[in-house]
């Protein structure tokens, strides 16, 4: 069966200089004739700098906006509708061999895509299948060439829900610890429109009209891709297996694999997923 590479996307910190001139003063002695006025002091100081994005922050992200490197959208008040959640900022590290890279250096890039998604777990909680099984992604974001060059060093890690192939669903309040229970509530839940095989198929919430829905995770631990033979190989009897035991037949079921592509595996997705009729 066919694969498709998963939705994801990119983000960033803030660091500041303070500037101070040192003060000056001019002393005059005895019946000579006073010195022309010097200036007592002089001060100058640079302006604030960007204290980057707040934790708990929500935004009304269009999908596109989503997946772009930076963001305009302004924060709302988090009663108001929103797709995006703030979980995490952090600082980024631009210096290497002690050059300062630039914001949008692969390198730079690089360390925002691995943090974003390595924190979202703790965020909603759950296990790391749970959150595989979900539809809920992290997206981040870093400042601007411009922003960097004042000297915002910050990245911003956003909570989303996807709501199909390019739309994000609005979001009622935060999504932190959503996933907490023993199972993946539908709203959040990954379903199927079709079997994942089929050209129709599109990834739902299960709170949506669907027809299959993803039932387990197969994770990998090689470092290197093992080959397509090996990795739709190691899914076979797992699937089965896990279609079986939730089906009301034993002996009458369905069951799907998707397992991950070369091209998959290299932006970080070891794992494919099980699937059966829902």
């Amino acid at each position: 069966m066919s694969n498709r590479s998963p939705w994801a996307r990119r983000a960033g910190v803030a660091a500041a200089t303070l500037l101070s001139l040192t003060t000056l003063v001019a002393c005059s002695g005895g019946d000579q004739d006073e010195p022309p006025a010097q200036p007592r002091s002089t001060q100058a100081t640079a302006p604030e700098p960007d204290p980057g994005p707040a934790t708990g922050a929500c935004y009304p992200l269009p999908y596109d906006a989503a997946v772009a490197p930076t963001s305009t959208v302004e924060p709302v008040d988090c009663a108001q509708p929103h797709t995006s959640v703030t979980f995490a900022t952090g600082a980024i590290d631009a210096v290497v061999d002690g050059h300062l890279l630039a914001v949008d250096s692969d390198r730079v890039q690089a360390q925002v895509s691995s943090a974003c998604p390595h924190q979202l777990l703790a965020y909603v909680g759950g296990s790391l299948p749970q959150l595989r099984l979900s539809m809920i992604r992290s997206i981040w974001f870093t400042p601007t060439v411009d922003e960097s060059d004042a000297g915002a060093a910050w990245y911003r890690c956003d909570a989303v829900l996807l709501d199909g192939a390019s739309k994000l669903a609005d979001l009622d309040g935060d999504l932190e610890g959503v996933l907490g229970g023993a199972t993946v509530p539908d709203r959040y839940a990954m379903c199927g429109t079709a079997a994942p095989d089929a050209p129709d198929f599109e990834r739902v919430r299960c709170s949506a009209k669907h027809s299959w829905r993803a039932i387990d995770v197969v994770a990998f631990e090689a470092a290197d891709y093992p080959g397509v033979k090996q990795v739709r190989a190691a899914g076979r009897t797992r699937c089965e297996d896990a279609a079986a035991e939730v089906a009301e037949d034993p002996l009458t079921f369905k069951w799907g694999y998707e397992w991950p592509t070369k091209e998959q595996w290299a932006m970080g997705q070891k794992f494919g997923r099980c699937w059966t009729t829902s």
